[in-house]
């Protein structure tokens, strides 16, 4: 799990990203960023739906692994992004 300073509280929010932030796409998964000018940290979302995988458990597993990633890059997102990452493929299971 990422801090409380790092996820996004509310669905405003994320609904914000999906409006105006720029996406770039890829085989196995979606990552929408907007700069956000307001805060000094970047904030971060997982979202996996029940398409990809039903069970609850493989989901929770793939946003633990993503999350575990960008923690591993933390200091390389500089400006204060608002970033969502939308997973098409369960091959994150692997």
């Amino acid at each position: 799990m990422i801090s409380s300073k790092h996820r996004f509280h509310g669905r405003g929010s994320l609904r914000y990203v999906y409006r105006s932030g720029a996406t770039t796409r890829g085989p196995l998964f979606a990552v929408k960023s907007i700069v956000n000018e307001k805060r000094d940290t970047y904030r971060l979302a997982v979202v996996i739906s029940r398409k990809v995988h039903k069970s609850a458990v493989a989901r929770n597993r793939m946003r633990r692994r993503l999350y575990a990633a960008v923690r591993n890059i933390d200091g390389g997102i500089v400006k204060p992004y608002d970033i969502v990452i939308t997973v098409f493929q369960p091959t994150l299971l692997d």
